[in-house]
């Protein structure tokens, strides 16, 4: 193992310059992008939560709202940008259980070779 390291993906999207080196402009555009992906984001996990209850998908564990923090929506497709007002593409998973559902099959790639 010693010539392997792990090496993170890069994520989509867009990049922006250094907050530093932002002009004004720049600057109010990024924080402007933020704003309405925190939004969008605190918009469909306060839907899910409604549809699907305080309560893990997959380990059945109940939330309150001391806790609720650990419970996350899990978009079953992958796709965040998918919000179905339905919820049809949520899936509301404790923390242990959505980090689960992302590496489940690292370890095994890995393993392999992959």
């Amino acid at each position: 193992m010693a010539g392997r390291r792990f090496v993170p993906k890069k994520r989509g999207g867009r990049s922006f310059a250094s907050p530093l080196k932002m002009n004004e402009e720049e600057m109010e555009k990024f924080i402007a992008e933020l704003k309405a992906k925190a939004a969008r984001k605190e918009d469909y996990r306060e839907r899910s939560l409604a549809i699907h209850g305080w309560i893990c998908a997959k380990c059945g564990r109940e939330f309150d709202a001391s806790n609720l923090h650990l419970l996350t929506v899990h978009h079953k497709d992958g796709n965040h940008l998918n919000n179905p007002p339905d919820g049809s593409n949520w899936e509301n998973l404790c923390i242990y259980c959505h980090e689960d559902e992302h590496t489940r099959f690292q370890l095994g790639d890995y393993l392999q070779g992959k």
